[in-house]
């Protein structure tokens, strides 16, 4: 009798945990299916008919045009709307989509703020709504999503202070936020971000001096022009950059020496220090540098006088 009621109490106990992990777990593609059609539902102009006529209960969500779904666990992989002409607000529905991995709405006519339940996806590798019309801040939350690699906001009007963060997305390799509205200092906590490779911040209005770049040995693009950007480039600035080839400086507020270590960066093949307050090292003509793919450079408007420095024509 003893050991009956025992086996009832197990048999009941395991019942409860099965049910609960229903409860806690209850997200299938069926979910997935009804967070895109809450999308769907919000989109006000579909031109091309490509959502109209395409995502319908009537088939597979995973046939659905633009959705791709794992195999293995048969949900939503990735949602590619890119260049569609779709306007609308992006439903917080999306943020039920939790296996979702890609996510690139770019180049359509979204407005509105960039929904915040997204950044609850922690499986996210790509986060693409590059020109569009979204409005608002970037949220702390943007942090959590340290499986990121890919982070594209540019032309869109999001304003305020770039969160600290940012420094968590510890796998982050393309970062474009350029085209936009956000001021404020540059987090010193990018310098954590040593897997980024693309970092594009032109056209917004950041204040202050540049962070150290010393841990992301990794970039070969810095694009840091026409902000508000001041102070001096660090004496070892270009040692901290191996890779680089593009560094687009123009249009800020620096000033001081440019410095001896650019001659380390023998990889450079475009440089754009213009309109800044900058000044040519001393005993320039005696140092050594040499950069013998620099194209497209651009020494004009430095309010100086660059005669050792070559300009584009001379290169």
């Amino acid at each position: 009798m003893v050991n009956l009621s025992s086996c009832l109490l197990l048999f009941l106990l395991s019942l409860h945990c099965f049910v609960a992990c229903l409860v806690a777990n209850p997200k299938t593609i069926t979910t997935d299916q009804s967070a895109l059609l809450a999308f769907k539902s919000l989109i006000t102009s579909d031109p091309y008919d490509m959502l109209s006529n395409n995502w319908s209960t009537s088939s597979s969500v995973c046939t659905w045009v633009g959705v791709a779904c794992d195999e293995r666990h048969n949900r939503v992989h990735s949602l590619n709307l890119q260049n569609m002409s779709l306007r609308g607000i992006v439903s917080p529905n999306l943020g039920n989509l939790s296996f979702l991995v890609i996510l690139n709405l770019s180049s359509n006519r979204f407005n509105g703020q960039f929904p915040k339940e997204i950044y609850r996806l922690h499986r996210l590798k790509v986060i693409s709504i590059a020109f569009n019309e979204f409005v608002g801040g970037i949220p702390e939350t943007l942090g959590e999503l340290s499986q990121l690699q890919i982070l594209h906001l540019g032309a869109n009007n999001f304003s305020g202070f770039l969160p600290q963060s940012i420094g968590n997305l510890c796998q982050l390799k393309s970062f474009d936020i350029s085209r936009n509205m956000l001021s404020g200092p540059i987090p010193q906590t990018i310098s954590n971000m040593s897997s980024l490779e693309y970092l594009v911040f032109h056209l917004n209005y950041f204040s202050g001096e540049i962070p150290p770049l010393n841990n992301l040995t990794s970039l070969w693009v810095v694009k840091f022009s026409h902000n508000n950007l001041n102070g001096r480039l660090p004496t070892d600035f270009f040692n901290q950059l191996p890779q680089l080839k593009y560094l687009t400086l123009w249009n800020n507020q620096f000033e001081g020496s440019i410095p001896r270590s650019i001659g380390n960066c023998t990889s450079l093949i475009y440089l754009d220090l213009s309109s800044n307050f900058l000044t040519v090292m001393e005993n320039y003509e005696e140092m050594s540098f040499h950069v013998p793919l620099l194209k497209g450079s651009t020494y004009d408007n430095l309010r100086i006088t660059m005669k050792a420095l070559p300009r584009a024509h001379d290169v």
